[in-house]
């Protein structure tokens, strides 16, 4: 009897002690986002008055890996769409303080809570946020991963009196996360959210133009 409770013991130790080296070790897990707090359309604040800012998509979430091993991030954009049109917003820029150009990203399992700035491409388009019902989709593709994964998505509504507003080029539209009533609120202000520091964006202007 006494062996047979040392084997089952025995056994049961082997057990833990593979799940527990699966969990720590082997399981690759992946990445996900909390809720937005906040999320950003409109023009980025140029740094030279002739230039034409680019349109971005600005929001503040935290990221973080399923598994203890972590992953990392290769990159990041958002992808908007209105009826038949879709937008990428590829250029990612991310930080508080400090801002990154965003590649190679090591997200741990305690997460990691940072601004994220989505440019459009300065390929010469034009896109504009007019009025009208919009998906906001955020993908990431992971190391090791074959597909780009969803970490979000939402829809959102810009009336005809806020995309009038957006055509004055120092006005961005905030979305603000509503916890009683679990919907994004709406709201101008006549300030573009800043990337954060002039050198960094003069010399993402320049790498984007030599694409």
């Amino acid at each position: 009897m006494i062996e047979w409770i040392s084997l089952l013991l025995a056994f049961g130790a082997i057990v833990i002690s593979g799940l527990t080296a699966w969990l720590t070790l082997f399981r690759r897990g992946t990445i996900k986002m909390t809720q937005p707090t906040v999320i950003y359309f409109g023009p980025d604040a140029s740094t030279n008055a002739s230039d034409e800012p680019l349109p971005k998509i600005f929001l503040r979430t935290l990221l973080f890996a399923t598994s203890k091993r972590g992953r990392v991030v290769e990159s990041i954009y958002a992808s908007l769409s209105r009826n038949e049109t879709i937008q990428n917003f590829n250029i990612w820029v991310y930080g508080d303080e400090r801002l990154s150009r965003g590649s190679g990203l090591f997200v741990g399992e305690t997460g990691l809570t940072a601004n994220h700035h989505f440019l459009t491409p300065d390929d010469g388009s034009n896109y504009q946020f007019i009025s009208g019902q919009y998906r906001l989709t955020i993908y990431a593709k992971l190391l090791g991963d074959r597909k780009k994964r969803s970490l979000f998505e939402t829809n959102l509504t810009i009336d005809k009196e806020d995309a009038e507003k957006l055509d004055n080029p120092n006005c961005g539209l905030y979305f603000d996360w509503g916890s009683d009533s679990e919907r994004y609120i709406p709201h101008t202000e006549n300030k573009p959210a800043e990337l954060g520091f002039e050198e960094f964006v003069d010399s993402l202007k320049a790498s984007t133009r030599k694409q």
